[in-house]
């Protein structure tokens, strides 16, 4: 996703799996904000709290943000109207039946003239992923349909919001999940699986400048997911 400016805003990430454990609620602490990671996976979200904590012990977030982490339901966010600057909700629609009342309480909870970024996976590289499995989304909270971009985001504008951009992310991704559908997603321990893992894993905590170009090259073409960014307009009768 692109890069957060965030500075004693108050700030929540909302997730049903955490399958990249709470990066963005880590990355939104280290640059100050006041952050609420929230999911209903318990366990993952223990996890998360963990890894909060000991940022804030080894100084690796300023000394006036706050992190915690609430385990709870999307569809009813237990939170007033407008009460965040900024929410990201980064691949659940896709796992939730109800996802208009879910979008309806994204948009509900954030304060106008904030901003909403929702990821989901991108249609082509999910589609083929289908076509390879049903294992991959035939199962308790799998992902239960795809999306095209221009229907969500006419989804959340219909809601309210504005459309200010979007971009494709994590093409490096999208090879992995093919090999994990057409080897059995679970399968985490066949060889190939495990050596690309090995590698997205060593990619994200290096960064070498060859991966990011070729990511970068490929993301318009096979971008994992796509992200799509928002703004709460503000009107006149918002309160201040």
């Amino acid at each position: 996703m692109a890069a957060l400016r965030v500075r004693r805003r108050r700030w929540i990430g909302v997730r049903l799996r955490f399958e990249r454990r709470g990066r963005h609620s880590f990355e939104a602490y280290r640059r100050g904000a006041d952050v609420i990671a929230f999911d209903m996976d318990a366990a993952g979200l223990a996890d998360v709290d963990t890894l909060l904590q000991a940022m804030g012990e080894a100084g690796e977030a300023p000394a006036s943000a706050k992190a915690q982490v609430v385990v709870g339901d999307a569809l009813a966010l237990p939170y007033p109207d407008g009460e965040f600057d900024c929410v990201i909700a980064s691949e659940i629609l896709e796992h939730i039946p109800q996802d208009d009342a879910a979008i309806a309480e994204l948009i509900r909870v954030l304060k106008p003239g904030g901003t909403l970024a929702v990821t989901v996976p991108r249609w082509l590289p999910e589609r083929i992923c289908w076509l390879l499995s049903d294992e991959y989304h035939a199962n308790e909270g799998g992902h239960i349909r795809i999306y095209k971009a221009d229907q969500l985001q006419a989804k959340l504008v219909r809601g309210g919001l504005t459309f200010t951009h979007s971009h494709h992310a994590h093409a490096l991704h999208s090879p992995f999940w093919w090999l994990k559908c057409a080897v059995g997603v679970e399968k985490p321990d066949h060889p190939a699986v495990k050596a690309y893992h090995q590698l997205l894993v060593w990619d994200m905590m290096s960064r070498p400048a060859l991966t990011r170009v070729t990511e970068a090259a490929l993301n318009p073409l096979v971008g994992k997911s796509v992200a799509l960014y928002f703004e709460k307009p503000i009107s006149n009768d918002s309160p201040v």
